[in-house]
């Protein structure tokens, strides 16, 4: 079985991977915890990591059982073929969001361009590009996974 992303209506993802599971399909809507402020005060909510996706993991015949739960568009297509994500990736995923450690990584030292290998945190032995270095946060390429990884100044050890 492959893990395929799912293209959900705009603010649907909770909904479609509740759903899913209903229907006895594995899914995964990874979710983090946010402030949002509103005028008369602030609350804690869980909002998808990835706007409008979530993952499913099933057999290539039975890819056509999602467009039974509302809210699902299409799949996410990728040189013509629906996109497959990797157990290992789905892992790490899970792994991050799971983890309250912060990666040890000194970026002040190294420039745009550079090439580092995370030793410590969620993407430990993961590879990454310096993109960006700013005065307050730092973006890193992490090219096996195909994201970008913004992280605070002051969240590093």
């Amino acid at each position: 079985m492959n893990w395929y992303v799912v293209y959900t209506k705009p603010r649907w993802e909770k909904k479609v991977a509740e759903q899913l599971q209903k229907n006895g399909i594995e899914c995964y809507c990874p979710l983090v915890t946010q402030i949002k402020q509103w005028s008369d005060r602030k609350k804690k909510v869980e909002v998808p990591l990835f706007n409008s996706y979530v993952f499913v993991k099933l057999e290539e015949a039975d890819r056509n059982t999602i467009f039974q739960s509302s809210g699902v568009v299409r799949y996410l297509f990728w040189l013509g073929k629906p996109a497959i994500v990797r157990e290992e990736e789905i892992t790490i995923i899970k792994k991050w969001l799971d983890t309250s450690d912060v990666a040890d990584v000194m970026v002040e030292y190294y420039k745009i361009g550079d090439e580092i290998q995370l030793v410590s945190g969620p993407f430990t032995d993961q590879k990454a590009i310096v993109q960006e270095v700013k005065n307050t946060h730092y973006v890193l390429v992490l090219e096996s996974l195909g994201c970008v990884l913004k992280m605070k100044k002051n969240s590093l050890v």
